[in-house]
């Protein structure tokens, strides 16, 4: 394969490098061997975010995002100013993960709901794109994302497991959709479905790993070499070699990132 591929969520600081034999030298390295030229190393709270920072700084070929996770409750609630002041780093090419999720949490979730607002004012404010993380809560993260007129932004909805009306939504209001492993699985035709019937322009691969990892993985921890499996799986679908959807897919990234540097 000559085109490379963009790992467009992963989240390096929180690999379990025993399950995986060796370093992040070692999976930076298996990474370049599956023609994986670049990573988006995720920020899930500002308490770990340092260590994401380092990542992003110490690896060229490695970018950043800022924010906190729906269901991560950091010792304060993020404000749109340190938001977006976090966000002035050259290597942060991005707000989130943000969104909602009512699969891991209970109880009154206006917490989360107010959070992603904030997150949504905060990438509007300093120009790059939102990570939106939605888990059995399409309805609130659209109506939200409509609210906030999240559109003058766009991003990426990630890891998407929703169906083809979902996506739709989601692509007229600017936003890109990212398969994880998850639509390898044999169970995920719905989803192999929405990855057929997608616009080439429109279209990234992710491993979100150290979770999800793809067929013939699945069940141990996930690397970035390994959304080469995801790409392959949704090349076959769309009927594409895997050198076009690296080639769309690495583009895609770019364009909508479009403060990170090639």
């Amino acid at each position: 394969m000559q085109a490379t591929l963009v790992d467009s969520h992963c989240h390096l600081n929180m690999l379990d490098f025993d399950k995986l034999g060796g370093d992040l030298t070692t999976v930076l390295h298996t990474a370049q061997q599956q023609q994986v030229g670049h990573m988006l190393c995720v920020s899930v709270d500002l308490t770990t975010l340092p260590e994401v920072l380092a990542i992003a700084h110490r690896e060229q070929n490695v970018f950043a995002s800022v924010g906190v996770h729906p269901n991560h409750h950091d010792a304060s609630e993020p404000t749109v100013d340190q938001l977006v002041a976090l966000a002035d780093d050259p290597k942060v090419i991005a707000i989130g993960e943000t969104g909602l999720d009512y699969f891991r949490s209970e109880g009154d979730l206006e917490w989360q709901r107010e959070r992603f607002r904030r997150h949504i004012a905060a990438a509007k404010q300093c120009g790059k794109p939102l990570i939106v993380h939605c888990r059995e809560a399409k309805d609130d993260t659209l109506r939200i994302l409509r609210e906030e007129r999240a559109d003058e932004i766009g991003g990426v909805m990630h890891c998407f497991v929703e169906d083809w009306e979902t996506a739709q939504a989601c692509l007229a209001l600017n936003f890109y959709i990212s398969f994880s492993g998850i639509v390898t699985f044999k169970t995920a035709a719905t989803l192999r479905d929405v990855a057929k019937r997608m616009p080439r322009d429109r279209i990234l691969v992710e491993t979100d790993s150290p979770y999800l990892a793809p067929i013939p993985y699945r069940g141990k921890s996930n690397q970035p070499a390994y959304v080469a499996n995801v790409a392959t799986t949704v090349a076959a679908e769309r009927g594409e070699s895997i050198e076009e959807l690296a080639a769309a897919t690495t583009d895609n990234f770019f364009r909508l990132f479009s403060t990170a540097q090639r």
